[in-house]
């Protein structure tokens, strides 16, 4: 284990649904670089994730969402799959979850379709980002530049494309929690083929 983020405490917010790999990927990654990570969600004591064309594994919730306190955390991690920002973005607490973290100057990451609740917590309008390539339109639309690239860091925010991008994902979000991304820069890895929306399977 590394000490890059020893002492930060990072929420990941979830619900059913949630792409498994989005989820299990970033959390070992922060949890390897020395955080604290902690599943919070408003689904109960438990929450049910989705393996790309299957349900997945069941996670133990650590705190319930109307029992977090943004100021405990200092990042927030937003995983993709349909159902889980879909759901996410219909909950009023979550949505004052997310943007309280932007009002407050923390990193958040977000991938796939992750993005989708940040469009409802209206924080996207003028950054740089990018996401699963059908949240294009809804990214654009609501004031954002959308680019089909591996991984964008913009500001606080992190935004990547797809569960094949985690290692860039991960990589960028750590540096960005820890403190040591510039201001605004975008990041892509040579030899990356284009996105297609024909990619990974989703309910």
């Amino acid at each position: 284990m590394n000490a890059k983020l020893r002492g930060k405490r990072i929420a990941i917010l979830l619900t059913d649904g949630f792409e498994q790999v989005e989820m299990t990927s970033p959390r070992e990654a922060l949890e390897k670089a020395g955080a604290d990570v902690e599943i919070v969600s408003p689904a109960g004591e438990s929450v049910r994730a989705w393996d790309m064309t299957k349900w997945g594994k069941t996670f133990r919730v650590d705190v319930a969402l109307k029992k977090a306190d943004v100021r405990e955390y200092d990042a927030l991690v937003l995983p993709g799959g349909v159902m889980n920002p879909d759901k996410l973005r219909l909950d009023q607490r979550a949505i004052d979850f997310v943007r309280s973290f932007f009002d407050d100057g923390k990193p958040v990451a977000a991938i796939c379709h992750g993005p989708w609740t940040l469009i409802e917590a209206g924080v996207v309008r003028g950054r740089r980002m990018t996401s699963w390539p059908s949240l294009q339109t809804d990214l654009s639309n609501a004031g954002a530049e959308w680019v089909d690239e591996q991984v964008v860091a913009d500001e606080q925010l992190v935004t990547s494309r797809k569960p094949a991008d985690l290692p860039a994902f991960n990589r960028k979000m750590i540096e960005k929690f820890a403190g040591t991304v510039p201001h605004r820069e975008f990041v892509t890895v040579e030899g990356t083929p284009p996105l297609r929306s024909s990619g990974a399977a989703y309910p």
